[in-house]
């Protein structure tokens, strides 16, 4: 891995990188049994697209200063961060069985101190996007060209914080930094529209002065693609709006209602299991 991230981008493969996390979260959540399931499997392959073909990174040197940031604002949605961080090498594997247990390195929520790759403590809802903007004004100030990225959630997007942020990006042209929206269309209490309808997420964040688009979610490479796209953005900041299904990729939890935060049952668990099995199986092929 040294010689690839010597270079920067780790140029993998962004639907084979999505396997393996997937594969890695599972195993994360099932092995402790409850987890949030659904908006971590949501977004595996934005990160596969990041991790993969976007952001400049060292795995085996997370505070190389040349490295390019990910915010993830939606900070519940940590074990799928945890397992990406475990797929390009930048924590042990075998460190995500300690996932939410007694002094582990991994808390339930992202944590900057504790987890090496993470840039942000997060977990309280709406305050990821002002990091962002933080960092990407900062960046810009010292006259670094290192990018910033920032995953926040839909249901995330009820708090104002996010879009005093977005103004703030836009009237700064900030276009070192990409938000990316989980619309995976649901959040902790049913889906977004009973909760606090979001409207058409990619009209408001372009009426706040962004470029915004929608992506399939669910495509890594759709992703990359767009995230190519967005660096080459020069007049206003990105936004992408990544059309996503909560559990996305194990239908026993995407068809789920409450599918936030699970805690499995026995049937839950044999279900999943087998799932883990068959990933197994294919991953020694």
């Amino acid at each position: 891995m040294s010689s690839l991230a010597t270079a920067g981008t780790l140029g993998l493969d962004p639907g084979v990188l999505a396997r393996r996390i997937r594969h890695l979260l599972l195993k994360e959540l099932v092995g402790i049994g409850y987890g949030h399931f659904g908006g971590s499997l949501s977004i595996v392959e934005a990160l596969a697209a990041l991790y993969g073909q976007e952001m400049r990174i060292r795995p085996d040197d997370p505070q190389w200063e040349g490295r390019d940031r990910l915010v993830l604002s939606k900070g519940h949605a940590a074990p799928a961060l945890y397992a990406a961080l475990a797929a390009i090498g930048t924590i042990p594997t075998g460190l995500l069985t300690t996932l939410n247990a007694n002094g582990t390195m991994l808390p339930s929520h992202a944590d900057r101190v504790k987890v090496p790759g993470v840039e942000m403590t997060t977990g309280s809802m709406g305050q990821g996007i002002s990091a962002a903007a933080g960092m990407a004004y900062g960046l810009r100030a010292a006259g670094r060209d290192n990018r910033v990225y920032v995953i926040a959630g839909d249901g995330e997007l009820n708090e104002g914080q996010c879009w005093e942020a977005a103004q703030f990006i836009a009237h700064h042209r900030l276009t070192n930094l990409v938000v990316l929206v989980d619309d995976n269309k649901k959040q902790l209490d049913g889906p977004t529209r009973e909760i606090c309808e979001p409207f058409d997420l990619v009209e408001k964040f372009t009426a706040f002065g962004f470029e915004a688009h929608s992506v399939a979610g669910q495509d890594a490479t759709a992703i990359k693609e767009a995230l190519v796209r967005a660096r080459a953005a020069t007049e206003r900041p990105v936004c992408l709006v990544l059309d996503t299904l909560k559990g996305a990729g194990v239908p026993y939890l995407q068809e789920m209602a409450a599918n936030h935060h699970v805690r499995l049952d026995d049937e839950g668990k044999r279900i999943l299991s087998a799932v883990l099995a068959d990933l197994d199986e294919g991953a020694e092929r």
